[in-house]
Protein backbone atom coordinates (compact mmCIF):
# COMPACT_ATOMS: atom_id res chain seq x y z
CA UNK A 1 0.00 0.00 0.00
CA UNK A 2 1.38 3.36 -1.33
CA UNK A 3 2.02 6.01 1.65
CA UNK A 4 0.79 9.07 0.73
CA UNK A 5 3.06 12.29 2.64
CA UNK A 6 2.49 15.80 1.90
CA UNK A 7 4.35 18.77 3.19
CA UNK A 8 1.17 19.58 5.56
CA UNK A 9 2.47 16.12 7.86
CA UNK A 10 5.61 17.59 8.57
CA UNK A 11 5.06 21.22 9.57
CA UNK A 12 4.11 20.19 13.73
CA UNK A 13 7.64 20.93 15.23
CA UNK A 14 7.30 24.47 13.90
CA UNK A 15 4.82 24.72 16.30
CA UNK A 16 7.55 23.68 19.04
CA UNK A 17 10.01 25.60 19.16
CA UNK A 18 11.55 25.30 16.03
CA UNK A 19 12.59 27.87 13.70
CA UNK A 20 12.98 25.99 10.49
CA UNK A 21 12.74 22.43 9.12
CA UNK A 22 13.86 20.72 6.19
CA UNK A 23 11.91 18.21 4.77
CA UNK A 24 14.05 15.68 1.94
CA UNK A 25 11.71 15.73 -1.58
CA UNK A 26 11.96 12.03 -1.56
CA UNK A 27 9.75 12.23 1.75
CA UNK A 28 6.85 14.32 -0.37
CA UNK A 29 4.79 11.96 -2.51
CA UNK A 30 1.83 14.77 -3.08
CA UNK A 31 2.76 18.27 -4.33
CA UNK A 32 1.40 21.25 -2.40
CA UNK A 33 -2.25 20.95 -1.39
CA UNK A 34 -4.82 24.01 -1.50
CA UNK A 35 -4.04 26.86 -0.10
CA UNK A 36 -0.50 27.33 -0.97
CA UNK A 37 0.67 30.21 -3.35
CA UNK A 38 3.69 30.50 -5.04
CA UNK A 39 5.62 33.86 -3.38
CA UNK A 40 7.50 36.20 -6.03
CA UNK A 41 8.36 38.71 -3.96
CA UNK A 42 11.12 37.56 -1.03
CA UNK A 43 14.14 38.40 0.31
CA UNK A 44 16.88 36.14 -1.69
CA UNK A 45 17.90 32.92 -0.29
CA UNK A 46 21.42 30.84 -1.77
CA UNK A 47 19.86 27.70 -3.46
CA UNK A 48 16.33 28.82 -3.18
CA UNK A 49 14.63 27.71 -6.80
CA UNK A 50 11.26 29.05 -5.61
CA UNK A 51 8.62 30.18 -2.93
CA UNK A 52 5.68 29.62 -1.67
CA UNK A 53 3.07 30.78 1.38
CA UNK A 54 0.13 29.60 3.21
CA UNK A 55 -1.12 31.76 5.88
CA UNK A 56 2.02 32.39 8.34
CA UNK A 57 4.53 28.98 6.49
CA UNK A 58 6.77 30.20 4.09
CA UNK A 59 8.58 27.46 1.79
CA UNK A 60 12.32 27.85 0.24
CA UNK A 61 12.42 25.60 -2.63
CA UNK A 62 15.52 23.79 -2.70
CA UNK A 63 17.28 21.16 -5.47
CA UNK A 64 17.08 18.34 -3.28
CA UNK A 65 14.49 19.85 -0.20
CA UNK A 66 12.29 21.77 1.18
CA UNK A 67 13.13 24.08 4.03
CA UNK A 68 10.06 25.45 5.83
CA UNK A 69 10.15 28.27 8.68
CA UNK A 70 7.14 30.39 10.23
CA UNK A 71 6.87 33.64 9.16
CA UNK A 72 5.32 35.74 12.66
CA UNK A 73 2.96 37.90 10.16
CA UNK A 74 1.44 36.79 7.33
CA UNK A 75 2.34 39.27 4.43
CA UNK A 76 -1.44 38.75 3.17
CA UNK A 77 -3.32 40.24 6.24
CA UNK A 78 -0.27 42.56 7.81
CA UNK A 79 2.38 43.42 5.25
CA UNK A 80 3.73 46.44 6.98
CA UNK A 81 4.66 43.87 10.02
CA UNK A 82 6.01 41.46 7.89
CA UNK A 83 7.94 43.86 5.94
CA UNK A 84 9.31 45.14 9.80
CA UNK A 85 9.52 42.25 11.70
CA UNK A 86 9.87 39.50 9.32
CA UNK A 87 11.87 41.27 6.29
CA UNK A 88 14.43 43.63 8.36
CA UNK A 89 15.72 46.11 5.76
CA UNK A 90 19.13 44.82 6.95
CA UNK A 91 18.73 41.65 6.80
CA UNK A 92 17.38 41.99 2.98
CA UNK A 93 20.45 43.62 2.15
CA UNK A 94 22.72 41.01 3.57
CA UNK A 95 20.84 38.14 2.04
CA UNK A 96 21.10 39.50 -1.00
CA UNK A 97 24.50 40.09 -0.86
CA UNK A 98 24.95 36.36 0.23
CA UNK A 99 22.99 35.22 -2.72
CA UNK A 100 24.57 36.54 -5.23
CA UNK A 101 28.17 35.68 -3.81
CA UNK A 102 27.15 32.32 -3.42
CA UNK A 103 25.47 32.25 -7.13
CA UNK A 104 28.59 33.75 -8.36
CA UNK A 105 30.98 30.87 -6.84
CA UNK A 106 28.51 28.10 -7.67
CA UNK A 107 29.22 25.73 -10.68
CA UNK A 108 26.23 25.55 -12.63
CA UNK A 109 25.10 22.16 -14.62
CA UNK A 110 24.02 24.05 -17.65
CA UNK A 111 22.29 21.72 -20.53
CA UNK A 112 24.61 22.65 -22.96
CA UNK A 113 23.17 20.81 -26.01
CA UNK A 114 20.11 22.41 -25.66
CA UNK A 115 21.37 25.70 -25.65
CA UNK A 116 23.32 25.15 -27.79
CA UNK A 117 20.65 24.25 -30.12
CA UNK A 118 18.01 27.06 -29.19
CA UNK A 119 20.08 30.10 -28.91
CA UNK A 120 23.76 29.39 -30.21
CA UNK A 121 24.47 32.96 -28.70
CA UNK A 122 23.40 32.59 -25.26
CA UNK A 123 26.74 32.67 -23.66
CA UNK A 124 27.33 36.53 -25.64
CA UNK A 125 24.29 37.60 -24.55
CA UNK A 126 25.27 36.77 -20.87
CA UNK A 127 28.37 38.34 -20.59
CA UNK A 128 26.67 41.43 -22.60
CA UNK A 129 24.47 42.04 -19.80
CA UNK A 130 26.70 41.34 -17.25
CA UNK A 131 29.37 43.88 -18.62
CA UNK A 132 26.34 46.24 -18.97
CA UNK A 133 25.74 45.54 -15.62
CA UNK A 134 29.18 46.36 -14.55
CA UNK A 135 28.96 49.63 -16.54
CA UNK A 136 25.90 50.66 -14.43
CA UNK A 137 27.14 49.55 -11.16
CA UNK A 138 30.07 51.54 -11.70
CA UNK A 139 28.15 54.49 -12.61
CA UNK A 140 25.90 54.15 -9.34
CA UNK A 141 29.22 53.66 -7.04
CA UNK A 142 30.90 57.19 -8.43
CA UNK A 143 27.62 58.68 -8.89
CA UNK A 144 25.42 57.78 -5.76
CA UNK A 145 23.36 60.82 -4.76
CA UNK A 146 23.08 61.31 -8.93
CA UNK A 147 21.62 57.80 -9.66
CA UNK A 148 19.39 58.42 -6.39
CA UNK A 149 17.62 61.63 -7.31
CA UNK A 150 17.05 60.13 -10.63
CA UNK A 151 15.77 56.65 -9.92
CA UNK A 152 13.45 58.79 -7.73
CA UNK A 153 12.71 61.32 -10.32
CA UNK A 154 11.43 58.59 -12.37
CA UNK A 155 10.32 55.29 -10.36
CA UNK A 156 8.33 56.77 -7.78
CA UNK A 157 5.58 58.70 -9.93
CA UNK A 158 5.97 55.08 -12.09
CA UNK A 159 5.34 53.34 -9.24
CA UNK A 160 2.22 55.75 -8.08
CA UNK A 161 0.70 55.35 -11.63
CA UNK A 162 0.96 51.76 -11.42
CA UNK A 163 -0.62 51.33 -7.87
CA UNK A 164 -3.59 53.86 -9.52
CA UNK A 165 -4.46 51.61 -12.13
CA UNK A 166 -4.27 48.29 -10.03
CA UNK A 167 -6.99 49.99 -7.75
CA UNK A 168 -8.83 50.85 -10.75
CA UNK A 169 -8.68 47.39 -11.89
CA UNK A 170 -10.24 46.38 -8.90
CA UNK A 171 -13.53 48.25 -9.95
CA UNK A 172 -13.93 46.78 -12.90
CA UNK A 173 -15.39 43.54 -13.61
CA UNK A 174 -13.33 40.17 -14.57
CA UNK A 175 -14.70 40.38 -18.01
CA UNK A 176 -14.09 44.22 -18.23
CA UNK A 177 -17.81 44.40 -19.23
CA UNK A 178 -18.56 46.96 -16.33
CA UNK A 179 -18.11 49.08 -13.33
CA UNK A 180 -18.42 46.59 -10.02
CA UNK A 181 -16.82 49.57 -7.34
CA UNK A 182 -17.14 53.21 -8.25
CA UNK A 183 -15.10 53.99 -5.40
CA UNK A 184 -12.44 52.09 -6.51
CA UNK A 185 -12.18 53.30 -9.96
CA UNK A 186 -12.49 57.03 -8.96
CA UNK A 187 -9.88 56.46 -6.25
CA UNK A 188 -7.79 54.55 -8.79
CA UNK A 189 -7.93 57.32 -11.75
CA UNK A 190 -6.94 59.75 -9.12
CA UNK A 191 -3.37 58.18 -8.06
CA UNK A 192 -2.98 57.35 -11.37
CA UNK A 193 -3.45 61.15 -11.86
CA UNK A 194 -1.08 62.02 -8.42
CA UNK A 195 1.51 59.87 -10.48
CA UNK A 196 1.31 62.16 -13.58
CA UNK A 197 1.32 65.01 -11.42
CA UNK A 198 4.05 63.74 -9.21
CA UNK A 199 6.65 64.06 -12.32
CA UNK A 200 6.82 67.64 -11.52
CA UNK A 201 6.99 67.98 -7.96
CA UNK A 202 10.31 69.48 -6.52
CA UNK A 203 12.65 66.16 -5.68
CA UNK A 204 13.29 67.23 -2.33
CA UNK A 205 9.94 65.88 -1.32
CA UNK A 206 10.28 62.57 -2.92
CA UNK A 207 13.90 62.43 -1.09
CA UNK A 208 12.58 63.58 1.91
CA UNK A 209 9.50 60.45 1.74
CA UNK A 210 11.88 57.35 1.14
CA UNK A 211 14.09 58.83 3.93
CA UNK A 212 11.26 58.67 5.90
CA UNK A 213 10.16 55.37 5.20
CA UNK A 214 13.56 53.57 5.10
CA UNK A 215 14.18 54.86 8.48
CA UNK A 216 10.43 54.13 9.77
CA UNK A 217 11.22 50.75 8.42
CA UNK A 218 14.45 49.90 10.39
CA UNK A 219 13.16 51.98 13.12
CA UNK A 220 9.51 49.70 13.20
CA UNK A 221 12.38 46.23 12.87
CA UNK A 222 14.71 47.38 15.76
CA UNK A 223 11.29 47.56 17.81
CA UNK A 224 10.05 44.12 16.62
CA UNK A 225 13.08 42.55 17.72
CA UNK A 226 13.62 44.18 20.86
CA UNK A 227 10.16 43.34 21.90
CA UNK A 228 11.18 39.50 20.89
CA UNK A 229 14.20 39.60 22.57
CA UNK A 230 12.75 40.98 25.74
CA UNK A 231 10.41 38.30 26.24
CA UNK A 232 13.74 35.13 26.44
CA UNK A 233 15.49 33.31 24.22
CA UNK A 234 12.59 30.27 24.26
CA UNK A 235 10.59 33.36 22.15
CA UNK A 236 13.51 33.62 19.50
CA UNK A 237 13.46 30.41 18.02
CA UNK A 238 15.87 31.89 14.87
CA UNK A 239 18.25 32.82 17.62
CA UNK A 240 18.12 35.17 19.92
CA UNK A 241 21.79 36.69 19.60
CA UNK A 242 20.96 37.01 16.08
CA UNK A 243 17.63 38.79 16.64
CA UNK A 244 19.78 41.11 19.11
CA UNK A 245 21.64 42.49 17.13
CA UNK A 246 19.38 42.90 14.41
CA UNK A 247 17.42 44.98 16.44
CA UNK A 248 20.41 47.10 17.74
CA UNK A 249 22.08 47.29 14.02
CA UNK A 250 18.72 48.30 12.39
CA UNK A 251 18.30 51.07 15.15
CA UNK A 252 21.70 52.37 14.77
CA UNK A 253 20.46 52.37 10.27
CA UNK A 254 17.42 54.37 11.25
CA UNK A 255 19.34 56.78 13.32
CA UNK A 256 21.84 57.74 11.23
CA UNK A 257 19.18 57.69 8.00
CA UNK A 258 17.81 61.11 10.57
CA UNK A 259 20.98 62.26 11.74
CA UNK A 260 23.29 62.26 8.46
CA UNK A 261 20.85 61.75 5.78
CA UNK A 262 23.13 62.46 2.56
CA UNK A 263 26.53 60.26 4.00
CA UNK A 264 23.20 57.37 4.34
CA UNK A 265 21.99 57.92 0.82
CA UNK A 266 25.44 57.68 -0.63
CA UNK A 267 25.95 54.18 1.68
CA UNK A 268 23.07 52.74 0.56
CA UNK A 269 23.07 53.66 -3.06
CA UNK A 270 27.13 52.34 -3.07
CA UNK A 271 25.95 49.24 -1.51
CA UNK A 272 23.14 49.05 -4.31
CA UNK A 273 25.86 49.52 -7.28
CA UNK A 274 27.82 46.82 -5.37
CA UNK A 275 24.91 44.23 -5.43
CA UNK A 276 23.91 45.18 -9.26
CA UNK A 277 27.91 44.43 -9.52
CA UNK A 278 27.76 41.02 -8.29
CA UNK A 279 24.48 40.10 -10.41
CA UNK A 280 26.67 41.44 -13.36
CA UNK A 281 29.52 39.39 -12.37
CA UNK A 282 27.20 36.14 -11.66
CA UNK A 283 25.58 36.46 -15.51
CA UNK A 284 29.64 36.90 -17.11
CA UNK A 285 30.33 34.01 -15.14
CA UNK A 286 27.91 32.05 -15.94
CA UNK A 287 27.96 33.19 -19.66
CA UNK A 288 31.73 31.92 -19.81
CA UNK A 289 30.91 28.93 -18.03
CA UNK A 290 28.33 28.04 -20.83
CA UNK A 291 31.15 29.51 -23.63
CA UNK A 292 33.29 26.25 -22.20
CA UNK A 293 30.95 23.74 -22.37
CA UNK A 294 29.94 24.49 -25.79
CA UNK A 295 33.27 23.96 -26.77
CA UNK A 296 34.09 21.28 -25.28
CA UNK A 297 30.93 19.37 -26.54
CA UNK A 298 31.72 20.72 -29.62
CA UNK A 299 34.84 18.74 -29.94
CA UNK A 300 33.55 15.04 -28.38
Amino acid sequence: MRVISRIDDFLGPLHEGIWEITIPKSSVTEPLGPGWERSLLNIPSPGTLASYRKGHYHIHEKQTAFSVHLDRYDPKTHPFLHLVDDAPLLLMIADTFTALVASARKSAEIKTGLLLKEQKRTWQILIMVGFALFLVATWIILNPLLTFGGILRIMVPLLIMVLGIIISRKGISPDFTGIVSRGSMFIGVSVFLMGIVSFYLPLDIFVQIVLLVLSFWAFGSAWMSFSQVARGKDSVPEGFYRRLMTGIFSLLLALLILLIPDAMVALLMEIFGILVLLLGIVLCAGGWRLRVKMNTEARE
